[in-house]
């Protein structure tokens, strides 16, 4: 009889806490994709004898061989070959690593899945891309609008890149010359499995949302990059949000404890409406902490922390509206009924 009142008081607890964050059943909604393991399909290629399996690969997938060989690899066509057997005779190790950690992918696929549905219930005519795991050089990172990111966003095609989810401690990440060139120490710490669907869910919200707040005021860009988090969180709503800010807990409980405090310390000494790149670079960029304030405990990107909670706070006196309402709403507007004054 204990057992059956433990399990029920468990079942309540979970289904109030979907209450409170007002989580919409999606288990119906189709979202259908195909997962590609596009990595396992080109490390089996022969490097003695290349061109037959890439003319394989060529015709299975057209534009994601086409987007490895040129924009990962970097080889042009006078160079494919040679550059395709280089690389697989240097990787071998690292694709090893790479088989080891993801020699089963079903739970991540099924994250993405779910995460797809919800996307799909926010946005129906929202087209579903498919998902392709890659295996490039670990100097391959890629460019979007939130700074560099292991993933890649084509019409159709979601790419990931595994060799920048191997684990925080994975040797090469420690490496000074990868810490140097490719991703300092408080980016390398994300580079870990469970962040690949909430790092694919920001390529997919910018596709939604293009960001186009990069020549306003530090304010104004706060909530607008605050805009992205908030739409993660409909995409991504029972994941952590120390994965969708990429934020430590401790990070994350110091925000939640001096919200007041930093709110009050930004607007004394400095002018909300600045179009200084420097002061907005020191607000929403990427970075180990913020300056200004604790080295060891807070981080960097603070002020899109704070845009996520004048956010939060316009949604609570506008619950009618939708997420697609919320998103296209004039940032100005936000701040001025969000009327954001933390204790």
């Amino acid at each position: 009889m204990k057992k059956f009142i433990g399990f029920f008081l468990a079942l309540s607890l979970i289904l109030s806490c979907n209450n409170k964050k007002n989580i919409p059943d999606v288990s119906d909604i189709k979202a259908d994709f195909e997962w590609i393991r596009f990595d396992k399909e080109f490390f089996a290629i022969d490097s003695d004898n290349v061109i037959p399996g890439l003319n394989q690969l060529q015709q299975k997938h057209p534009m994601l061989t086409g987007i490895f060989l040129q924009s990962i690899l970097g080889l042009d066509s006078a160079s494919v070959v040679p550059g395709v057997r280089q690389f697989l005779s240097l990787s071998n190790r690292l694709y090893d690593t790479i088989n080891t950690v993801f020699k089963n992918t079903s739970d991540i696929e099924k994250e993405f899945k779910k995460s797809f549905q919800f996307v799909k219930y926010y946005f129906p005519n929202y087209n579903i891309p498919n998902v392709a795991t890659v295996a490039g050089p670990v100097d391959a990172l890629a460019q979007s609008e939130s700074g560099p990111t292991p993933d890649f966003l084509r019409p159709g095609l979601l790419g990931i890149s595994l060799q920048f989810y191997l684990g925080k401690n994975f040797s090469i990440y420690k490496d000074p010359f990868f810490i140097e060139n490719v991703a300092p120490t408080y980016r390398s710490r994300r580079f870990s499995k469970e962040y690949i669907v909430s790092d694919a869910m920001k390529l997919i919200s910018e596709d939604l949302f293009p960001y186009q707040a990069s020549s306003k005021s530090l304010i104004e860009q706060m909530v607008e990059k605050g805009k992205q988090w908030y739409i993660l969180d409909k995409f991504l709503p029972t994941t952590p949000d120390s994965i969708k800010t990429g934020y430590t807990q401790q990070q994350l409980d110091w925000c939640t404890e001096n919200e007041g405090l930093i709110w009050s310390y930004i607007v004394k000494n400095e002018d909300l409406n600045s179009l200084n790149p420097v002061v907005i670079q020191t607000y929403i960029g990427e970075a180990p902490f913020t300056q200004g304030f604790s080295q060891e405990l807070s981080p960097g990107n603070l002020g899109q922390w704070l845009g996520w909670q004048i956010v939060k706070k316009f949604v609570s006196k506008n619950k009618e509206m939708t997420p697609d309402e919320v998103m296209l709403t004039d940032t100005r507007k936000i701040i001025n009924e969000a009327k954001y004054k933390p204790k």
